[in-house]
């Protein structure tokens, strides 16, 4: 991926992206709407505070890299915003609808990527999701990559590339450990504290014992 996408610009445009399919009756966008789009707070995260001004200079630096463009229609004269971005980097629905949602959301797994893409494109299977997250994957210019499993979760997670490159094997998301998986590593930290407890408890016991047997040449 040669173009490098900031996180307002990665906002914008996957705002365009969503608008587009759940509420088509108001798309292309005006610039408030755009605006209100990105910073709502539902299907968002992290949920942000986009100003006017930065949401018009992101879809500005977009349009400069072919990914957005204004449209003006016949009704009304206030300018409205479109993206391009399956022509662009030659995108299926599918491709389109899973990338829309890393890029609203963050890293997810497989089956949160189902469930929350649905609005999006209505995945059949896992097996289709993962299909379609290998062909982002393999490109050329790969768009998403796979993450290595964090302890504690039984699932890899995937996150798109469109910011540029990332170090997956230092990528972390502390927010993303479940209270399940933070009972467990606690349960497993108890576990080695106890068993340490235990050695420790025992070296004294044989201590204790060679004393006994050391006061008993002096009795």
């Amino acid at each position: 991926m040669t173009t490098v996408l900031n996180e307002v610009e990665i906002r914008v445009l996957a705002s365009l992206v969503e608008k587009q399919v759940t509420t088509p009756e108001y798309y292309p966008l005006t610039l408030n709407a755009l605006t209100l789009a990105c910073n709502q707070k539902n299907n968002r995260n992290p949920v942000s505070s986009y100003s006017e001004e930065q949401v018009a200079q992101a879809v500005e630096t977009l349009r400069e890299k072919n990914l957005t463009y204004v449209f003006y229609g016949s009704t009304s004269r206030v300018p409205k915003y479109k993206h391009v971005m399956p022509e662009v980097m030659r995108l299926s629905h599918q491709e389109l609808s899973l990338l829309c949602v890393l890029m609203l959301r963050g890293s997810q797994t497989p089956g949160e990527l189902r469930s929350n893409g649905s609005r999006l494109y209505d995945f059949i299977s896992l097996e289709e999701v993962e299909q379609t997250l290998n062909g982002l994957i393999t490109r050329d210019d790969p768009l998403v990559v796979r993450l290595p499993r964090q302890p504690g979760q039984k699932e890899v997670r995937f996150v798109h590339l469109l910011s540029g490159q990332i170090d997956v094997e230092t990528y972390v998301e502390p927010e993303r450990i479940s209270p399940v998986a933070r009972r467990a590593a606690g349960s497993e930290q108890m576990d080695r504290l106890e068993e340490k407890v235990e050695a420790l408890k025992a070296e004294v016991e044989r201590l204790r014992g060679q004393f006994d047997e050391f006061r008993k040449q002096f009795e």
